[in-house]
């Protein structure tokens, strides 16, 4: 089975850095197979046969922390997962200079949909849908100061998120389907 891991605040503005060529060992040398790193964000596809989401969450952060000494939380997605995420996606959202749109995979103990209730969200500003393992929401530029999704940062939900963008996220999706041949 196919499978990302989304690492979360690893290599922004100078903290947690993590050197992706020896985070690919580091999951090699706990069983996962076929790793491959996207970008320096912490985005890893690798497959795995025997062990839960679950289970492969907690061997990863430990193996992080035993490896470089760091508590980062691993989101684990399976390209089920991650299909439905993307195929909720509408293809006219962007990330550009005319518009954000972003991917937020929730921790397990936050995703249900009733997480939206937790946010602030205008609707003539705001496009948000809730998925199974995300949030989706996507806002014009010239309407970032209105949004109010904007101020998910510092909340206790947007600490139980790990975000990537659209364009991010569909590369990391096209990615696994390659490694499923």
């Amino acid at each position: 089975m196919i499978y990302v891991a989304l690492l979360r605040g690893i290599n922004v503005g100078g903290k947690n850095k993590i050197d992706m060529k020896v985070l690919k060992q580091t999951f090699e040398q706990v069983g996962m197979n076929d790793v491959i790193t996207y970008i320096n964000t912490g985005n890893i596809i690798f497959s795995h046969n025997s062990l839960s989401k679950k289970q492969q969450s907690r061997l990863l952060e430990e193996a992080i922390h035993n490896d470089f000494g760091l508590q980062i939380k691993v989101v684990v997605r399976s390209i089920k997962d991650v299909s439905e995420i993307m195929n909720a996606i509408p293809d006219t959202w962007k990330n550009d200079k005319d518009m954000k749109s972003d991917v937020m995979f929730l921790w397990d103990e936050i995703d249900d949909e009733s997480v939206l209730g937790n946010l602030v969200i205008k609707p003539n500003i705001d496009t948000v849908k809730y998925v199974p393992g995300a949030i989706l929401w996507s806002v014009d530029k010239k309407n970032m100061n209105k949004s109010g999704m904007s101020k998910i940062v510092g909340s206790k939900i947007y600490k139980q998120v790990t975000v990537r963008n659209v364009n991010t996220a569909r590369k990391i999706y096209e990615l696994m389907q390659a490694q499923n041949g």
